[in-house]
């Protein structure tokens, strides 16, 4: 389920404000905009060691009041050449983590792809697999992306290996302030292949079920 986002994608939004446009449904995550409300988790993870170890940052030091502070004036005024959504479980609308789109350039028809699942209770069961295929469908449908690709810490095999079911593909390693990451993406006709072809088992498997 798609509604129209963002005023600079060239296309008409909705008479209601644009930030309060996405909404994308899975089998159990969905995509959204951000809230206020997400602020106190927000601030959790970002104070978290471990979630900042593999977000290749350190973590945060702000106080939270003034981490609220910022969060509301990034709510009201969102940065033109980005877009974040949370991500909440289908059942019970739990707020277990966040994704985001950047570094946009509609000229050449680019973005990087981030995620951060922080609650630690979802991971390794497929969360993460989920939500990056949602943002992808969502990116390549309702933008002119022709490639979305991404930076992942060499050492994180476990996040290489979600990207990959996701059809993203090993580019180049990267060196970047002293870390080495892995550069990875997909390109607007792999994605085309890979829906295609899951279409077509889903027909299979319809066919044989009948």
């Amino acid at each position: 389920m798609f509604r129209r986002v963002l005023p600079w994608s060239g296309r008409e939004s909705n008479a209601s404000d644009a930030r309060d446009s996405v909404f994308v449904e899975g089998e159990r995550v969905v995509l959204r905009e951000k809230q206020v409300t997400d602020i106190a988790d927000d601030y959790q993870w970002r104070t978290d060691p471990e979630l900042a170890e593999l977000d290749a940052t350190r973590p945060l030091q702000m106080s939270f009041s003034d981490f609220e502070r910022y969060s509301i004036e990034e709510l009201n005024y969102p940065a033109t050449r980005s877009k974040r959504l949370a991500v909440d479980t289908l059942c019970g609308g739990a707020h277990i983590g966040n994704v985001m789109f950047y570094d946009i350039d509609l000229r050449t028809g680019e973005a990087e792809l981030g995620i951060m699942i922080g609650d630690k209770e979802y991971w390794s069961q497929g969360y993460g697999t989920e939500t990056v295929g949602l943002l992808l469908d969502h990116m390549f449908q309702e933008y002119p992306f022709n490639r979305v690709y991404l930076h992942t810490l060499s050492w994180n095999h476990r996040a290489q290996k979600s990207f990959h079911k996701s059809g993203f593909r090993e580019v180049k390693p990267v060196r970047r302030g002293r870390l080495d990451f892995i550069q990875m993406e997909i390109w607007r006709h792999e994605w085309d292949s890979m829906r295609a072809a899951s279409s077509s088992e889903r027909v299979n498997e319809s066919s044989t079920s009948d």
